[in-house]
């Protein structure tokens, strides 16, 4: 196993969402190499499922993919916000719903060799209305449909979102539902 220790570290973007640093990093106390990280205090994603079966997605334009992206309800963590407590803000926002039952299906890295942004995912159920404002920046539309329906769309690679491809399956495992 390598033994890799950050020597320096320089911050060089503090923005609303993400911050970015470069580490200087040693291997095996030898040779050094440059890492850029981008640093997420992390989000929560919930798999709303209504008690007629079906789930409520939402669909939103996504800058970084260029084009609208179906997904689960999601958002960012508020510094020092528990996970739980942010899931239920961020459906009340997102589709009007307020959780009265979350199961934690699993979190994940993002993509761990460059950012520290942490999800995790949420089975969210004994859904009532309940809203509060959304943030201004989002324009969301929400889309209710079977849960089967949606778990098809990741199957066959409609909804091409990390997040809700995870989420997805994990509640099919959580609710017993085989996947071929």
């Amino acid at each position: 196993m390598t033994d890799e220790k950050i020597v320096s570290s320089e911050r060089i973007y503090d923005g609303r969402v993400v911050k970015m640093r470069v580490d200087t990093i040693t291997k095996d106390g030898k040779e050094t190499f440059k890492r850029e990280i981008i640093e997420h205090d992390g989000a929560v994603a919930m798999i709303p499922l209504h008690e007629d079966g079906t789930v409520t997605l939402v669909r939103q334009y996504r800058s970084g993919s260029k084009q609208e992206m179906l997904e689960i309800p999601a958002g960012g963590l508020e510094p020092g916000e528990p996970r739980e407590e942010c899931a239920r803000r961020e459906l009340q926002e997102e589709i009007g719903m307020y959780p009265d039952e979350l199961i934690e299906l699993g979190s994940f890295y993002v993509a761990a060799s460059y950012t520290t942004e942490r999800i995790t995912i949420y089975l969210a159920r004994k859904l009532r209305p309940s809203t509060l404002q959304g943030d201004v920046d989002e324009s969301i539309t929400m889309v209710k449909m079977p849960f089967a329906e949606a778990l098809n769309k990741v199957l066959t690679n409609e909804i091409e979102d990390s997040k809700t491809i995870i989420g997805m399956v994990w509640a099919a495992r959580k609710l017993g539902i085989k996947i071929d």
